[in-house]
């Protein structure tokens, strides 16, 4: 040990006690193999001591008192304060050096609590969202789609009706739609072109039907989000965007708060719509017999960033199949109109 070589030739006088009520005896205390060595003046070795379990009794006070552990009857009286120092410094380092279980607990200890933070912190929220995703029954997401359909005709105005239209809405709907899914709802405003909401209703802006003269525009839109709404949960959207206190409450009570509805209206006539890759959209349109190509063209006229739909498109840019007569689709157009 560095500190203990650097005073191996340290020595000085001292008074020690060999037992309770013994008679102290003038002594020469010196440092040894790791130990105080406790002598006589014809240098025969009276004790010797383990520096790892010398105590001090009198921290601060002259002359040091020194027992070499707590169960033991010797003491040792030293008033060379050289050697004073030189004890205290050469403990301190063999407490150093000594092996300490409790830290080791306290890192392992401290190393589960951070992995718990980062459970709670990381992983958490996200198994959280994706459990209430999963339990919450089909009920409940109706009524959570009715619930924003309501605040979203705040402030996209009412969805537009009219008996013709909602006829030839609702077998649009049955054309292109599961039978458990409600019919589309058109809005005469909203930043957006089309979105859905959690239950699985469809939201199309009146532009989607009133700027094409092609059906196959307007159900491509239904297809999209339908798509869309099956690659990514509406509900687990909504509950990533509206945070782990909404969700927590959706699982707990089974309700969204007024605020939660409200803000998340906001977010839906806003927000830009999540891609869907081309071959689910290929894959619904094929099943619907709708062309994919009108639906490219209506998104970009010029076709560059939806080459692929139009090359690929399942009927070969032909005409819708019959899922919607020339009628109805002439009274859908004037949903909105009166």
């Amino acid at each position: 040990m560095t500190a203990l070589s650097r005073y191996q030739r340290l020595e000085c006088p001292g008074l020690w006690r060999e037992a309770p009520g013994a008679q102290r005896r003038d002594v020469i205390v010196s440092f040894g193999d790791a130990s105080l060595v406790i002598s006589d003046h014809n240098d025969a070795a009276l004790a010797h001591w383990s520096l790892a379990a010398v105590e001090r009794c009198n921290p601060g006070s002259l002359p040091a008192r020194l027992v070499p552990g707590p169960e033991s009857g010797e003491e040792l009286e030293i008033e060379d304060e050289t050697m004073i120092a030189a004890i205290g410094t050469v403990i301190a380092a063999i407490e150093r050096a000594r092996p300490r279980p409790g830290r080791l607990r306290q890192i392992v200890l401290g190393s589960a609590l951070a992995l718990v933070i980062g459970l709670l912190v990381f992983w958490m929220p996200g198994a959280l969202r994706r459990h209430t995703a999963e339990v919450v029954p089909p009920t409940v997401r109706d009524e959570i789609g009715r619930q924003l359909l309501a605040r979203i005709g705040r402030i996209a105005g009412p969805p537009c009706h009219n008996s013709a239209g909602d006829r030839a809405l609702a077998r649009m709907g049955a054309w292109l739609l599961p039978a458990d899914v409600p019919p589309p709802v058109v809005l005469p405003g909203g930043a957006v072109m089309a979105t859905h909401l959690p239950g699985g209703t469809v939201l199309l802006n009146r532009s989607v039907i009133e700027d094409h003269q092609d059906i196959a525009v307007t159900a491509g839109f239904i297809l999209a989000e339908r798509a869309r709404a099956e690659l990514n949960d509406p509900l687990l959207q909504m509950l990533r965007a509206t945070g782990p206190i909404a969700t927590f409450r959706l699982l707990t009570t089974g309700m969204m708060s007024d605020k939660t509805l409200d803000d998340y209206a906001r977010t839906i006539l806003t927000q830009r719509p999540a891609p869907v890759p081309q071959k689910a959209l290929l894959d619904h349109f094929a099943a619907a017999g709708v062309p994919t190509a009108p639906y490219a063209r209506a998104l970009d006229p010029s076709g560059e960033t939806r080459s692929g739909l139009i090359v690929a498109d399942p009927l070969g840019d032909g005409d819708v199949s019959p899922g919607l007569s020339d009628a109805d689709w002439v009274r859908l157009q004037g949903i909105c109109g009166g």
